[in-house]
């Protein structure tokens, strides 16, 4: 009974426990219907809920149950249906035990979600406002939250692929750009306004030229999963933007959808993965798979806390409370095979059915836990490596989590990259004038091998990166010495406070002239590092453009222009050099071999002229001894033998190319460099220096080997080596 009205209750057929979700198909006797399954462990009955167009629910028990799964087949089920669950079973939180089937819950595979997240009072599986909150999670509320959740909906997948064509770009290859599926297209000037912040504006040739002429090779989005926004968020009047609160691992994210959200999101997001892959972009999915947005006892149930809760999370031995690994609340119990399940059967799903490349696992570290600590023999690890689907995509982890043991940066395993905090760390202290000498800066320029060089990784294995989402953007890295998150609205104490970040000697934005230029030359140095160090670069979206955030560097909640990239920056004559000199540094480096080895170096010689494949030089032009590499210094030069590169092309012939001689200078004033003379070259053309504003075509200055040649302060230079 429904508002008054009685509905039919169609019959359940017994259906099938497998897969999970709901499939539309054709069931006996050629009728057509829709399959549901799901597991739910522990629960005593399970009610699937269908939502007509005037929000009425229909409840049909399913009343099959193999192997924990609840099952059943409703004939005349059509794509397009809303849905949810309802679990019933016992009340006591003491034990881990959440049932309550007065809460409507997304079901974990739904393919699309329509409607969005609020956080009325009735969501809460427990008495939200109970006067007492330390008992307040213990209180059952038995107040309906169907009006006020989402729904899933039944999406029908018949799509083969078979017209794509995935670029499939070798690791060493790779050009990394993080962005934001909202925030990159929101203002772009040459997407339709109806098509900003969605999916379809990402695919649109406006936004694909962009990043062509770049020269990225793939993209990293941020979190497309269907996701939540927090509680505290909404009260003081904002929304998740970043979209690390993840509650539909199988559901593109409903708000970035242009065409519909009762499964019309799904065919934009293909549509886009093929738009990108026709352009030679790979898609990289930022995925979240070690909490949820239920957060902890006092968050919301919308889906695996009403389901099963001792069955999906972490629990502490009092079992009333969450283990937290995550700072979100929870942690999602990946040694347990169905939640296993749920993580690989989701992955698996966005490489076949929806067309990705890879993933970057949110705080990986989480997911390689075993019962407590972090193992590298763990579950989620072996299953992968053992996978013929996720083995052959592109894996990167955030080596970390916030509990104890949890940073593990360079630990991973074969298969996995990892970002590479060493190398922001460094690069950003070197050009700040921090680094007490020049030993860790070595190690980062050359591809981590301290880190990596175990258990057949290669220099590939380390995503270099100074900036990310999670920070400063580029421009405030050298404008802002403190972090300004005051639009947040938690009185500026969230966000990192260290930030190895210098301000050129002025706090923001300013009207000197001087300092504006020093800006802009750490800019330029920053990037030409990065884009010539040995590893994978990762490119945040508008840094190429000198986006800024206003010194804002925990932006997760900043759905405005914070966040979006102002895209007046590349017709600005400021900024619009940085972009000519990133894209010409790419250019450069998928030209050369020399600057993305699949190899690391060995820094011994190969021939009997004693020229090495790596060479390390001071400003007086000699190789580096030991004592220098632990002596302060501003002056590193940088040799790579174009020579001397391990491996064979596709038809089998030894890899050559030109060999190169990087020259960095953090120094505030002009340094003399000593070019070296034979064997290491006979000349040198400068092919780049960062002290010019000028970045559209090569310097083009060429000086003999064994002269001296002034490095103006704070600068990079790229040598060719002739001769």
């Amino acid at each position: 009974m429904v508002n008054g009205t009685a509905l039919p209750v169609p019959a359940a057929w017994p259906g099938s426990s497998t897969p999970l979700g709901a499939r539309f198909r054709v069931g006996p006797d050629g009728v057509a219907g829709t399959n549901f399954a799901l597991w739910a462990a522990g629960a005593e009955a399970v009610r699937l809920c269908l939502f007509d167009e005037q929000g009425r629910e229909t409840r049909i028990p399913l009343t099959e149950l193999t192997h924990e799964i609840w099952h059943g087949f409703v004939p005349g089920v059509l794509p397009g249906q809303r849905y949810g669950y309802r679990v019933d079973g016992r009340w006591d939180p003491w034990t881990g035990a959440r049932w309550n089937p007065a809460k409507l819950l997304l079901d974990p595979y739904a393919r699309a979600v329509d409607g969005e997240f609020g956080l009325p009072p009735e969501v809460y599986g427990h008495v939200r406002d109970w006067p007492d909150q330390q008992v307040a999670d213990t209180v059952r509320d038995d107040r309906d939250s169907a009006p006020h959740v989402p729904k899933g909906v039944v999406v029908h997948d018949d799509d083969d692929w078979s017209d794509d064509h995935r670029p499939k770009t070798p690791w060493a290859d790779s050009v990394i750009y993080e962005l934001h599926v909202r925030g990159f297209t929101r203002l772009h000037p040459g997407i339709p306004a109806e098509l900003r912040g969605t999916y379809a504006g990402l695919a649109h040739p406006a936004a694909v030229e962009h990043l062509v002429n770049l020269g990225v090779t793939a993209v990293e989005l941020l979190p497309v999963h269907q996701f939540a926004h927090e509680d505290h968020l909404l009260k003081r009047g904002l929304r998740n933007y970043w979209g690390y609160n993840s509650i539909g691992y199988f559901a593109p994210h409903a708000a970035y959808a242009a065409s519909g959200t009762t499964g019309q999101q799904v065919g934009e997001f293909k549509r886009m993965v093929r738009a990108l892959h026709a352009a030679g972009i790979e898609v990289v999915l930022d995925v979240v798979y070690n909490h949820t947005a239920e957060a902890g006892e006092l968050g919301p149930t919308l889906s695996l806390k009403g389901i099963d809760n001792r069955g999906y999370y972490r629990l502490q031995d009092d079992a009333r409370r969450f283990a937290d690994y995550t700072g979100c609340g929870n942690t999602l119990h990946v040694v347990r095979p169905h939640v296993l399940r749920l993580i690989t059967d989701s992955l698996r799903y966005w490489v076949t059915e929806m067309g990705v490349d890879g993933f970057r696992f949110d705080l990986a570290a989480a997911l390689a836990r075993s019962m407590h600590d972090v193992d590298m023999l763990s579950p989620f690890l072996a299953v992968i490596a053992q996978d013929p689907v996720l083995r052959r995509v592109k894996l990167i982890a955030e080596p970390w989590d916030v509990g104890s043991g949890g940073y593990q940066v360079g630990a991973f395993p074969p298969l996995w990259t990892e970002w590479n905090d060493h190398y922001r760390d460094a690069v950003r202290d070197f050009w700040r004038g921090a680094l007490p000498d020049v030993r860790d800066l070595g190690y980062r320029l050359s591809g981590s091998s301290d880190l990596y060089a175990w258990g057949g990784r290669r220099p590939y294995a380390s995503v270099n990166f100074i900036t990310a989402h999670d920070g400063y953007t580029l421009r405030d890295l050298v404008s802002y010495q403190a972090k300004h998150n005051e639009a947040n609205g938690e009185n500026n104490r969230d966000g990192a406070g260290d930030n190895r970040s210098w301000n050129c000697g002025a706090e923001g934005e300013t009207a000197d002239e001087d300092v504006r230029a020093l800006r802009r030359r750490q800019l330029r140095n920053l990037l030409t590092t990065l884009l010539l160090s040995t590893g994978v670069p990762m490119l945040v979206a508008g840094d190429e453009l000198g986006r800024t955030q206003r010194g804002n560097n925990n932006a997760y909640c900043q759905d405005n222009e914070i966040s979006w990239l102002d895209w007046t920056l590349l017709d600005d004559p400021d900024w619009r050099p940085l972009f000519d000199l990133t894209s010409r540094l790419i250019r450069l480096r998928h030209r050369h071999p020399v600057l993305r080895r699949r190899a690391f170096f060995s820094g011994r010689a190969h021939s009997a002229d004693g020229l090495r494949d790596l060479a390390w030089f001071t400003a007086q032009g000699e190789e580096m001894t030991e004592g220098d590499w632990y002596a302060p210094a501003a002056t590193l030069g940088m040799y790579l033998s174009g020579r001397d590169i391990p491996g064979r092309d596709e038809r089998g012939a030894p890899v050559l190319d030109d060999s190169f001689l990087t020259v960095l200078h953090a120094g505030d004033r002009p340094a003399q460099f000593l070019l070296p003379g034979p064997p290491w070259a006979e000349r040198y053309e400068v092919l780049v220096d960062t002290s010019r504003e000028d970045q559209e075509e090569a310097p083009g200055a060429v000086h003999g080997a064994g002269t001296t040649i002034t490095v103006p302060a704070r600068t990079v230079l790229l040598l060719r080596v002739a001769g």
